[in-house]
């Protein structure tokens, strides 16, 4: 609890036996008063092993993607007493250790949503990202920027954290099950006008973290890109008059 504030951390998991252990000693559980992992099926002792730990479980008898996965969690945190959600995930590719500065943005109210930053600092190249995956993610949050009016340094990461009134407002359910899930959330996020944070996260690239291909990634972006401009343009004409009302004073 922070303030007042239930905290919950959500953990989107898929063959994470070998990361979620470290992961979990690093949540602050001083601060946390939920911790539950949703696992898509995975074909290790995920399951087991947070269930050893003492960690909520939920278990898809399939795997149904990432985004799926996502959207149980939410609805598990949403029928508890909680203020502020974390997603994190337990491959060990993002520190926990961020966890308590992040919600404390959110339940001392300067934020609705922070997100943890590859791109800040430098991050993403030391911890390990494939350059053409820093490139390529460089280029379409500028080109969603564009297209959504906003100034974020990235649209990609896995750490998230919201505030309850973020969850009931967007309509994640309709979202996709798959990766693209996160940039929906987010685009709609921006849509909704809910004020957007970000810290500096160190990431690190190692086998057991998780990763795309090649093609998933293209498909990803494409889809990214296409979100936005679909998003951009739906929301052009309040631009331009709110952009009217600035130059005119009106």
């Amino acid at each position: 609890m922070i303030d007042g504030k239930r905290i919950a951390v959500v953990l989107p998991a898929y063959n994470a036996d070998k990361t979620l252990k470290a992961t979990y000693a690093e949540i602050p559980k001083s601060v946390v008063d939920e911790i539950i992992l949703v696992d898509d099926h995975s074909q290790d002792a995920t399951a087991q092993l947070a269930k050893s730990l003492k960690i909520e479980t939920y278990i898809h008898e399939k795997n149904q993607g990432y985004g799926a996965n996502q959207k149980t969690c939410y609805r598990a945190v949403l029928a508890k007493n909680i203020d502020v959600v974390v997603m994190l995930h337990p491959d060990y590719q993002y520190t926990p250790k961020l966890l308590r500065a992040m919600c404390s943005l959110i339940a001392d109210e300067v934020y609705d949503m922070v997100i943890g930053s590859r791109i800040l600092s430098g991050g993403a190249l030391r911890g390990g990202m494939p350059l053409y995956k820093y490139i390529s993610n460089r280029f379409i949050t500028f080109l969603e920027n564009v297209f959504l009016g906003a100034k974020l340094s990235e649209y990609h990461t896995g750490y998230r954290a919201y505030h309850r009134r973020v969850l009931e407002k967007i309509p994640f359910e309709k979202f996709s099950n798959d990766f693209i899930f996160d940039n929906q959330f987010l685009i709609a996020a921006i849509q909704e006008g809910f004020s957007i944070g970000e810290v500096s996260c160190p990431t690190k690239y190692f086998r057991e973290a998780s990763s795309i291909n090649f093609k998933r990634s293209l498909k990803y972006g494409l889809l990214c890109l296409w979100y936005a401009l679909v998003g951009g343009l739906k929301h052009l004409p309040r631009r331009l008059q709110n952009a009217r009302r600035i130059l005119t004073g009106k």
